[in-house]
């Protein structure tokens, strides 16, 4: 099965599913365990394992290969970069709206991939893959604010288990159509591919089988006549959460062109500051350090685009 390395152990006891029993009993993702999985790189009780789905009872010993780090299929890329925190473990960035996070269809380069592969010399976890080196979690190319990647294979794993678990301490700051009232509460609903356009996210039914459940907690930070500012602190990290779950309560993101428009009399001055992306920051992101155990915590202040729109929102 070639280089990198091998993890040996035993699943512990308790009927689960394989991937979550490897997981938990080697300190890899789900995603990293179904991914090798794919690979044929597990044998449980000395046989080939491939179904993520397939029940253990505990006890079974397996081995894993991971294997090592492809080259990176992106290139290095001279792209500034703002650093809120970086060490020979993991890097914090407070990415700039509209920078994608890594390569895609349609963004074969100009990545925030390609700028940590540049400044991190090409010194990033492997286990993301060619295509998305160091990469642990996402936020979209319009969203602003802070993102971590890391730079060992140590820090992914031990970051990726935080995010699984949801102990990562993630609140973003939204400008959103109206005032929520009352000004604080809690949204929960699963949240799942639409039915009707799979570009799409949509609040699905809690009792449906699809979709995975979600959790964001709000308050009104600032009211602005007819629009607020707004802090979401998500015990969940699903796809497009904050714009779903605020579209679902009557509040979606201004310059959100999929979840929501602004109302009539905030048109205007969206058009005129030509801001054109969703008005969402990703301000707060904590987490214990995965090599010294250390709680971090860093902060991003509004950026100049929502501060500006912020500003003109009061005038109205």
């Amino acid at each position: 099965m070639g280089g990198g390395k091998i993890i040996t152990g035993h699943c512990a006891d308790g009927s689960q599913r394989l991937d979550k029993a490897l997981s938990e009993a080697s300190g890899l993702s789900r995603e990293r365990v179904k991914a090798l999985l794919g690979e044929g790189r597990i044998t449980v009780d000395g046989k080939p394992a491939s179904s993520a789905s397939a029940k253990v009872t505990g006890g079974e010993a397996f081995t894993i290969a991971v294997p090592e780090a492809a080259p990176a299929a992106a290139q290095p890329q001279d792209i500034p970069l703002v650093i809120a925190y970086e060490d020979e473990h993991l890097i914090v960035v407070d990415k700039p709206a509209g920078l994608v996070v890594h390569p895609a269809a349609g963004n074969p380069d100009g990545t925030l991939v390609n700028a940590l592969l540049h400044h991190c010399r090409g010194q990033l976890s492997g286990i993301g893959g060619v295509a998305r080196p160091g990469i642990v979690h996402r936020i979209d190319k319009d969203t602003s604010g802070l993102i971590v990647a890391a730079k060992t294979d140590l820090a992914h794993e031990g970051l990726a288990r935080q995010f699984a678990d949801h102990s990562i301490e993630r609140a973003y700051l939204a400008l959103v159509n109206g005032v929520p009232m009352p000004p604080q509460g809690t949204i929960t609903g699963r949240i799942g591919r639409s039915d009707t356009n799979r570009k799409k996210m949509a609040l699905l039914p809690e009792h449906s089988s699809r979709g995975k459940h979600a959790v964001t907690h709000f308050k009104v930070q600032e009211a602005q006549g007819f629009s607020a500012l707004v802090e979401c602190r998500l015990e969940t990290g699903r796809t497009h959460q904050v714009r779903v779950h605020m579209a679902s309560i009557g509040h979606a993101l201004l310059g959100d062109p999929t979840y929501g428009r602004a109302n009539t009399r905030i048109r205007p001055t969206l058009s005129s500051l030509g801001f054109a992306r969703q008005a969402l920051h990703a301000a707060v992101l904590g987490f214990t350090h995965p090599a010294s155990g250390k709680t971090l915590q860093f902060r991003s202040e509004l950026p100049p685009d929502m501060r500006e729109l912020l500003a003109h929102l009061g005038r109205l």
